[in-house]
């Protein structure tokens, strides 16, 4: 039986293709990939571990004292805001929802709080490269005081041990004392632990307190706003300079934990030392602020040049040079000289027809090697200058034109010339 509803009309009226289509079951959309399972507590350590690792790589690599590349001093900047967010467990969340601009105070809660009491547990990226580099990186916040949110950091003086500073001294040798070694006596000026704190800076009888401006951490974060948006920046506490904790200075230091005091150190020179040598004397120089480890004393030397007859003597690293005078007659004949040397006086042998300008070494005649085994010594060169009279009369003239006509006589083959 038809009926002439109007839903039928309209399903009659379609062609046969689109009536097919509304009365077709369509196919069911596939279901959505499941989620991903969730990451364990130790996973998530591990890859941040790996992070900081590849961080702190990277920033080896571009640190602008060992890479004088152009443009590695911005990629080293970049690694260390990196690192910083890393390190940060409460950063790190609020880059990865809301990017660079949650740091910079453009997500929402921004980053830390508005004012000084706002800081939050700030780890400072250059921390890194004190272990790399031993030491600080310099003032002014290292490398430009470039920092994270924005903001320019500023280096914090840290209340853990550091090490003390290199000390300098000049001594002067006698030309024999560089040659031969020597035991001196000498006083450095260095800063030693003050007593009466301990080296503590803190003044006997009282103990350090907890600063109340930035809750121990040594920095505070402080809010600029500026037509471009609000900027954070992370500073150096005013109130305890960095240290964290505030304290009555001792007054003989006036809280450096230092003095400087003046010490008398034996030093053994070493044989074989010259002008300019650098000896290094570990552990003498100042002392470290907060029980940290003393630095060393360099001692520059300088040589005095040789008095008396030793004046004619010239060092050139190990071997000794000087000149001997002989006449025209010994250099013909022959002779024995006495020549100066290091260890005093010695006879020197000069073979017959010796010529202007001949070098005669003395071995083992020379200085020391430094640092070598005993006995292990240069030599002597000994620099011939035969001197010729420029007037000859008398007796002497007649035998040397005695010697010239003899020389001629004799057979020309194969003669070399008597000078």
């Amino acid at each position: 039986m038809r009926t002439s509803g109007r839903g039928d009309e309209f399903a009659t009226s379609l062609p046969l293709s689109l009536n097919l289509f509304f009365f077709l079951p369509r196919p069911t959309p596939p279901p959505p990939p499941p989620p991903p399972p969730p990451q364990t507590k130790n996973q998530k350590k591990k890859k941040t571990q790996k992070k900081k690792k590849t961080s702190s790589q990277l920033a080896r690599k571009f640190h602008p004292d060992v890479n004088k590349e152009p443009g590695a001093e911005d990629k080293f900047k970049q690694i260390s805001n990196a690192y910083e967010v890393l390190s940060d467990d409460q950063k790190r969340p609020i880059y990865d929802r809301f990017g660079e601009a949650g740091l910079k105070g453009g997500g929402p809660g921004g980053f830390g709080g508005g004012g000084a009491g706002g800081a939050s547990d700030f780890n400072n990226p250059f921390d890194i490269f004190e272990q790399f580099f031993g030491g600080g990186m310099g003032g002014g916040g290292g490398m430009g005081g470039a920092g994270g949110m924005g903001g320019q950091q500023q280096r914090q003086r840290s209340s853990r041990p550091t090490p003390g500073s290199d000390e300098r001294h000049d001594l002067t040798l006698e030309f024999g004392e560089a040659v031969f070694g020597c035991s001196k006596e000498v006083d450095v000026s260095r800063l030693e632990a003050c007593e009466p704190c301990s080296g503590s800076g803190v003044k006997a009888g009282t103990s350090p307190s907890r600063c109340g401006t930035c809750g121990g951490q040594g920095q505070v974060v402080q809010a600029v706003r500026t037509p471009l948006g609000a900027f954070q920046q992370v500073l150096t506490c005013p109130a305890c300079e960095g240290a964290g904790e505030t304290s009555t200075p001792c007054s003989a230091c006036a809280g450096d934990g230092r003095v400087r005091r003046s010490k008398r150190i034996s030093l053994r020179v070493p044989p074989g030392v010259d002008a300019g040598s650098r000896l290094r004397v570990r552990g003498e120089g100042s002392a470290g602020r907060r029980g940290g480890e003393p630095g060393d004393l360099y001692v520059f030397v300088r040589v005095r040049e040789p008095a008396g007859g030793k004046a004619r003597l010239r060092r050139e690293g190990t071997t000794i040079h000087s000149d001997v005078d002989v006449s025209y007659v010994d250099a013909i004949l022959g002779t024995t000289v006495l020549v100066d040397t290091v260890d005093g006086n010695v006879d020197l042998k000069v073979p017959p027809g010796t010529q202007p300008g001949t070098t005669l070494v003395m071995s083992k005649r020379g200085v020391p090697k430094l640092g070598a085994a005993a006995g292990v010594r240069g030599d002597h060169h000994v620099h011939v200058r035969v001197t010729i009279p420029t007037k000859v009369g008398g007796e002497e003239r007649k035998l040397v034109e005695q010697l010239r006509e003899a020389t001629k006589a004799a057979p020309a083959a194969g003669k070399k010339g008597w000078l």
